[in-house]
């Protein structure tokens, strides 16, 4: 419930006061709609992946007697986001922007999931179609917009603060901070204790365009290269263990590691120049990078 929750904690950073009963009610609706976008996406997402479990219990196209209904339920779950907004945000200012800024959030996320789809379908592995530029394409518009700038701008139109400054600075930070976090997303499914994650990563085998397979391909010895090929994208352990032998031997933890202090360095200089005038707080910047830096699941 991160994305929810944000937005209400952002609009309390922004008032710089203990929200009233009213305030938190329609900060956690408009947290909760975001909620209902993802649930839409995820749905959806999960029967184009064929996928068989979504945090651990069976996705919701597998459960008895839902099925290809699934797909229609997943546009039920996209239009109970424009009823909620109509019913509890008709009468404010910036009702409009709210409903154009989902709209245009989702449109992004599709084009994201578009070139997630066309560059790496489980059936047909091609590693001669992943590279960083797709990589970062992909991320910014599938996970980005609506993961990390979306309860930020939501909560500024909520609390009258959502001037074109704003909005800018809080995109010009948020889009590479999501960035970010996908790449430590994709370390974490190779790296990370499943114990501690939470479940069993599956990037390797699902033939994923991850963070990780693009600074092997960068690096690799042909011989190197003639493993990922042979072994990438395949349902099988040991075509999987193949492939974290090639990360470890280019010690790509490391490579990450590295990355992540860059990043975070880059991300608290651009936190350090946001002005305040306007009524946007760095510390609603500082809390989102506190929730994701070394995080373990």
């Amino acid at each position: 419930m991160n994305r929810g929750i944000s937005v209400v904690d952002t609009t309390a950073l922004l008032v710089e006061r203990p929200l009233t009963p009213d305030e938190f009610f329609k900060s956690a609706s408009l947290g909760w709609m975001i909620e209902l976008l993802q649930a839409f996406f995820l749905v959806a997402d999960d029967i184009m992946d064929a996928s068989h479990t979504r945090r651990g219990a069976p996705c919701w196209y597998r459960m008895p007697n839902v099925g290809m209904v699934a797909i229609n339920d997943s546009f039920m779950l996209e239009s109970s986001i424009y009823i909620l907004l109509k019913k509890y945000f008709r009468d404010h200012k910036s009702y409009i922007d709210m409903v154009e800024l989902f709209q245009e959030v989702t449109f992004q996320t599709e084009l994201g999931q578009t070139c997630d789809l066309l560059t790496a379908p489980e059936d047909k592995v091609d590693l001669d179609n992943f590279s960083m530029e797709k990589f970062t394409f992909i991320v910014i518009f599938k996970t980005a917009y609506y993961s990390f700038y979306l309860p930020v701008a939501l909560a500024l139109h909520y609390t009258g603060l959502a001037t074109p400054k704003n909005l800018k600075t809080a995109q010009d930070i948020l889009i590479p901070m999501g960035e970010y976090f996908q790449a430590q997303d994709d370390y974490l499914d190779a790296y990370a204790d499943p114990k501690t994650l939470g479940k069993i990563g599956t990037d390797i085998q699902d033939n994923k365009c991850s963070w990780l397979v693009n600074q092997a391909l960068k690096r690799c010895t042909p011989q190197q290269r003639k493993l990922l090929d042979e072994n990438y994208g395949r349902k099988d352990a040991q075509c999987e263990a193949k492939v974290k032998q090639v990360y470890a031997e280019l010690k790509l933890d490391q490579v990450y590691l590295q990355f992540e202090e860059e990043q975070v360095g880059k991300l608290k200089d651009l936190i350090d120049q946001v002005d305040e005038s306007q009524g946007l707080k760095k510390a609603v910047f500082e809390e989102f990078l506190r929730k994701i830096y070394k995080r373990s699941k």
